[in-house]
């Protein structure tokens, strides 16, 4: 049968605002003719007007963190424990099977910018899209974040999935949850006003902080979620793996069997 791809992640890019200004990613760029000198010291008496045109390879050297671009979140992230007292896992230790299943999209674009979702707000997009949901479903939400990647807007941007919308889905057997925003939570500067207000300190990252009441993972930057139907496709998001790291990027794609 064809079979149709849809990139799902961003991709790695100097000088655009797609972290805090620690975060962002510098990527350094050595081309053909650049190296050509680094390969033949390579290679005793070689000179570089004997390679093919004169010229080398090229090759990057990037310098990130492990939450920079499309990543997938490992429980350890969030908290040390998981699941009532559980060592939280590593990405590493992130089971593979979590990470390839069936899609589920979430349309969440209408909500504002900081807006914390509810579990009856899932439950009401769930029933307007017919999906039931079922265990190792892996669910995406859609937000306004999605379109101002690169923006100077973008980490502001989009709704936030508190502590009651991720049980609502992790109780339900969901292992992966993916948003297009910035953080699975809302914004922290819509975060930061409401702590201002209220003072109570479990709204700070309590969807990350869920976790620690039921182990799961989540993908961070995911890209043309626009593009995806609300269910009748594959996620895979296998995450690199790095001993004992909080995160691990991934090229999360979206697979149709027409």
């Amino acid at each position: 049968m064809p079979r149709r791809i849809v990139d799902l992640s961003v991709a790695l890019q100097n000088d655009i605002p797609s972290d805090p200004p620690r975060n962002i990613p510098v990527i350094e760029y050595t081309n053909h003719e650049q190296s050509a000198a680094l390969v033949a010291g390579l290679f005793p008496g070689l000179t570089p007007d004997m390679l093919p045109e004169g010229k080398g390879w090229a090759v990057e050297k990037v310098t990130l963190g492990t939450h920079t671009g499309t990543h997938l979140d490992a429980p350890w992230h969030y908290h040390p424990t998981m699941s009532g007292g559980q060592r939280a896992i590593t990405i590493d230790e992130v089971p593979l099977d979590w990470c390839f299943g069936n899609g589920v999209k979430l349309d969440f674009r209408h909500f504002p910018d900081g807006y914390v979702v509810s579990a009856a707000e899932i439950e009401a997009e769930l029933k307007r899209i017919g999906h039931d949901l079922q265990p190792m479903d892996i669910v995406v939400v859609n937000t306004a974040a999605g379109k101002r990647f690169g923006q100077n807007n973008y980490l502001d941007s989009g709704c936030g999935m508190g502590r009651e919308a991720t049980l609502y889905l992790t109780s339900r057997g969901v292992k992966v949850t993916g948003t297009d925003g910035w953080s699975w939570d809302a914004p922290f500067s819509f975060t930061a006003r409401r702590f201002a207000e209220t003072h109570d300190p479990s709204i700070i990252w309590e969807g990350h902080k869920s976790g620690r009441e039921i182990g799961y993972c989540h993908i961070e930057k995911l890209h043309n979620l626009e593009d995806l139907p609300p269910f009748g496709f594959k996620i895979a998001c296998f995450p690199v793996k790095i001993h004992q790291a909080s995160a691990g990027w991934t090229r999360a794609v979206a697979i149709f069997e027409d």
